[in-house]
């Protein structure tokens, strides 16, 4: 029994709390309610904020205020009346902690918002409030802490959502839209000093977007002090994205890890609204991991592993968006740099071209034989950044040409392109260059300059050009240039200088030897498994309009001494050049022993590059004044009598008469 009268005490008391609380909304007019919320609201920001659905407020087991339909107007001169309108907001508080000065928000729910971002055409925002009408007494602003007031610092977030949001935005001076629709995000915290974490999802160009973050420290961000532990990952089909690392206090800087995963690179940019107008099939799949440090326009990568379609890298990058262009600056370690995806097509029918091409045939024509392509080049990638990379390649594929170990420095701005090539190694050589290529429009321009050492030339100058007629080791000293539209443009305007040395080599399709011992048939069976093997084969050139001359191309053998001079018309992909062959008396030829003395029968190559034919020039011989002496010398040649004997030909044929 003395148990009991406290306890009856008790229940009456919380009988008269609950009675209490129920009964304490009847004392709080609804309209008073939104009067005060609207006349604040408009002091703070200058802003009407209308308020048509019904005012709720009931306080157990929570102070609760429901509101529906409430819109905040924007000022006039925008699209939008509006900057925010609210299909509901409910706001629940913790009473209890309310009375103590802790502010512990129960629910915090905004249905249906929809959020009008705009720029004018002269620049200004919506979103850019001016300052109150009236200015708060300092005194009035600390008041909270003076009174006990809940102040920002005790905040507690229970259940925050955003319920079906819709974000529009449009910028009048950029001529830019966007639209962001089914938006919902929850976001949990405890308090500021506990990790917040925030979920949820929106709709983007017609891609579902699913967003996750957690921040260890929320009140290093409220306050703008220190740094705190940050988690975020962002999740599409066009885009994976996740990082955890440290924000700082003013959310200006993230510095941790990042791994990124992009399917295809032209696809994010067509889905982001930037396609990338860019030759080539390449720009496909893009992964990137490494150590990230962010700032507000400025973006590293260290120690970064990067694949981009079948390239694999690793090294630095740096990519600063304040300027004009994006900066790029990267030091990089590539295994193998394929440029082939990102040529222009080559093959017939718009498709790219297979790796059987040489690396400067365009195109095929109508009876498959290989010529200059007449379509613009797009240089427009060069425009699009300004870089400086400096890159260790294992191997570098253009077309079919295989370069091994590079190390290239390139520099790329105001569209011009410089490329230093250090160390160049390609075809069991090496070597070194610099190339320029200007993209300023109209065309494009180029300027080179080569160095090459121990070339194996047969492949090398097969895949560049398609020519397979010369074998042996060489030696390339090129200086190059040229402009124009197109590549037959290129080609056509093309200049400079050069030498060329070939060691220990052949060349296919002619046997110089036979042809001086057997002048009567040789012309007849060129090619073929035919060759003239040399020990020396060398010249100097220049190069004008696209046409290569030469006038001092000297030939060694052990048999044979071959002088040459003539015209390689590149825009015509053809040959014209005259060979002079001078066998000495006594020596043992390709073809067999032969003794013949002081012959000379000079040869004449003309006809596409790829398929020259060769004929005797007797009618020079004619001019020099031999043709007694050629005549002698081709019979003992044939093993037929000498002066006076017969011959199964007239040889006077051969000479035009």
């Amino acid at each position: 029994m003395k148990m009991k009268k406290p306890l009856i005490v008790v229940a009456s008391v919380l009988v008269l709390v609950i009675a209490g609380l129920v009964a304490l909304p009847l004392l709080i007019p609804a309209d008073k309610i939104k009067t005060q919320v609207t006349e604040q609201v408009k002091t703070a920001t200058g802003r009407d904020l209308s308020v048509e659905g019904k005012v709720s407020v009931s306080v157990f087991p929570s102070l609760s205020v429901e509101v529906a339909n409430v819109g905040l107007a924007n000022p006039g001169g925008f699209r939008a009346k509006e900057l925010l309108r609210l299909g509901a907001l409910t706001v629940k508080l913790k009473l209890l902690p309310l009375l103590s000065g802790r502010l512990e928000v129960d629910s915090f729910v905004l249905v249906d918002p929809v959020i009008s971002l705009e720029v004018d055409s002269e620049g200004r925002a919506d979103w850019a409030f001016g300052p109150p009408a009236v200015d708060r007494p300092a005194a009035d602003a600390n008041a909270n802490a003076k009174t006990g007031g809940a102040q920002l610092s005790d905040l507690h977030l229970g259940d925050v959502r955003i319920v079906n949001g819709k974000l529009l935005y449009v910028d009048d001076k950029a001529g830019n839209s966007e639209t962001v629709d089914a938006i919902d995000l929850r976001v949990s915290l405890t308090s500021l000093d506990q990790p917040l974490s925030a979920k949820g999802g929106f709709t983007w160009r017609g891609q579902v977007m699913t967003l996750g973050l957690d921040l260890g420290k929320p009140r290093v961000l409220f306050e703008g002090r220190g740094t705190a532990p940050v988690a975020v990952t962002i999740s599409s089909e066009p885009v994976k994205l996740s990082l955890s690392g440290d924000v700082d206090g003013a959310g200006k800087a993230v510095t941790g890890t990042v791994d990124l995963s992009v399917p295809s690179v032209r696809g994010l940019a067509a889905w982001a609204g930037k396609p990338l107008d860019m030759p080539g099939g390449g720009l496909g799949p893009l992964s990137l991991k490494g150590k990230l440090a962010a700032g507000d326009r400025h973006v590293a990568v260290t120690q970064a592993v990067l694949t981009l379609d079948s390239l694999k890298a690793a090294g630095d990058v740096s990519i600063d968006t304040g300027g004009a262009k994006p900066q790029v600056k990267a030091a990089l370690d590539i295994e193998t740099l394929d440029l082939n995806p990102y040529l222009p097509s080559e093959a017939p029918g718009g498709g790219r071209a297979n790796d059987d091409k040489p690396a400067i045939a365009a195109k095929s024509t109508a009876n498959g034989k290989q010529d200059w392509s007449d379509d613009p080049i797009d240089a427009s990638a060069l425009q699009a950044v300004e870089a400086d990379l400096n890159l260790n390649v294992g191997a570098i594929k253009l077309h079919k040409i295989q370069l091994g170990k590079t190390h290239l420095v390139i520099a790329l701005h105001d569209g011009k392109l410089a490329a230093d090539l250090g160390e160049l190694a390609l075809y069991n050589g090496g070597g070194k260059g610099h190339v320029t290529i200007d993209g300023t429009p109209p065309g494009v321009a180029l300027d080179g300059v080569f160095a090459l050492k121990g070339i194996q030339a047969e492949p090398f100058l097969a895949d560049a050009m398609g020519f397979d007629r010369i074998e042996g080791t060489g030696n390339f000293d090129l200086q190059i240039v040229g402009h124009g539209a197109s590549q037959r443009q290129i080609v056509s305007s093309l200049g400079g200088k050069g030498s060329v040395g070939f060691l220990n080599g052949a060349i296919k399709g002619i046997d110089l030897a036979s042809m001086l011992k057997n002048v009567s048939t040789a012309f007849t069976n060129t090619g073929g498994a035919q060759k003239t093997d040399f020990a020396k084969l060398s010249g100097t050139f220049t190069m004008a309009a696209g046409t290569v001359s030469n006038q001092d191309m000297v030939l060694k053998t052990p048999v044979l001494q071959v002088g040459g001079a003539g015209t390689i018309d590149l825009p015509k992909r053809s040959v014209d050049y005259r060979l002079t062959p001078k066998l000495a008396a006594g020596a043992a030829g390709q073809g067999g022993k032969l003794d013949i003395g002081d012959l000379t029968v000079p040869v004449v190559v003309e006809g596409p590059w790829d398929n020259p034919t060769y004929r005797p020039d007797l009618k020079g011989m004619l001019k020099s004044g031999a043709e007694k002496a050629a005549r002698d010398a081709l019979g003992k040649a044939l093993g037929q009598p000498g002066k006076g004997g017969s011959l199964p030909f007239d040889p006077r044929g051969l000479f035009g008469r």
